[in-house]
């Protein structure tokens, strides 16, 4: 179980709890409810307190955080881990495998080895909560939340850099404002139209060669398929994207994307974390055949 230890501050001297937990920790009310009504986390100088009891400056709190959900299937996975504290867990995704279990499809994703991971190294009840999405076919980074007080302040809160490999010769640098829609419910696929919900795509282009462009995106919404759609909807579709007309290469048989960059202000320490993922071998090898010398593009 992790366990918080805060000492409380002057300017809080004299009032309820709940004003610390909100106003200084940023709790969400759903988190600060979840403590209210599970017993045993929440202590002041060692005894037990409620949110509404008021506080003095120099009191000692202690929440010990609940695990509030139930862990899925396991799957056991070798996963590629590049940090890890008791609050966070960020690997590297391969592409190929979806992040959340389904209805139909329960077991065999991230979330799945994920959770095996934590119950095998903290010996007790962890679910894992992915923090944002990425898509079966993309890789790079992501970021899984250990507990619920990670999870409800990493939410929302994130910053991706992606990097993709589109067919054609894209413009120096561009946003795309297109609304994307579903058209058929039974089908994951997406596409733009008035109907569909606000989503902003941003991007720079890195490179060029053969009709192919290397590109930085940057999203303002998060979006479905939003950056393969709207490269899609502007005449460069992701190279390898087959749901949405893509051709491969001799190296990339699948969307040619990947979350390169993501930044977060740590949930619990509050420190501005960034964290690179290495280009998976397919598009390194296409890119290899774009520049003469790879390093140029990481």
């Amino acid at each position: 179980m992790r366990i918080l230890e805060y000492t409380i501050p002057t300017e809080y001297d004299g009032f309820p709890l709940v004003h610390y937990l909100r106003e200084k920790l940023k709790l969400s009310a759903f988190i600060v409810r979840i403590f209210r009504n599970t017993p045993d986390t929440i202590f002041m100088n060692g005894e037990h307190v409620r949110v509404i009891d008021r506080i003095k400056a120099g009191d000692h709190l202690t929440l010990k955080i609940p695990e509030n959900s139930t862990p899925p299937l396991l799957w056991d996975m070798d996963l590629d881990i590049m940090y890890e504290d008791e609050d966070i867990l960020v690997i590297n995704k391969p592409s190929g495998i979806s992040v959340h279990p389904t209805f139909n499809h329960p077991n065999f994703t991230l979330c799945n080895a994920v959770a095996s991971y934590l119950i095998k190294t903290q010996n007790e009840p962890a679910a894992g909560r992915a923090i944002g999405r990425l898509d079966k076919v993309t890789s790079g980074v992501m970021v899984f939340a250990k507990n619920i007080v990670a999870s409800s302040k990493l939410n929302g809160n994130m910053q991706k850099v992606y990097n993709a490999l589109v067919w054609g010769n894209t413009p120096e640098s561009g946003t795309i404002n297109a609304p994307i829609f579903r058209p058929d419910k039974g089908k994951t696929s997406r596409c733009v139209d008035l109907r569909g919900d606000e989503a902003i795509t941003h991007y720079k282009t890195i490179t060029q060669k053969d009709n192919k462009s290397f590109v930085e995106v940057t999203t303002e919404t998060g979006r479905t398929h939003q950056i393969r759609v709207h490269f899609n909807h502007i005449g460069h579709t992701l190279i390898g994207d087959e749901m949405y007309g893509g051709d491969n290469t001799e190296h990339v048989k699948r969307a040619a994307l990947h979350c390169r960059q993501v930044s977060i202000v740590h949930p619990v320490t509050d420190e501005p974390l960034t964290f690179v993922a290495p280009y998976p071998q397919d598009m390194e090898a296409e890119l290899k055949k774009m520049v003469d010398n790879s390093n140029n593009i990481c």
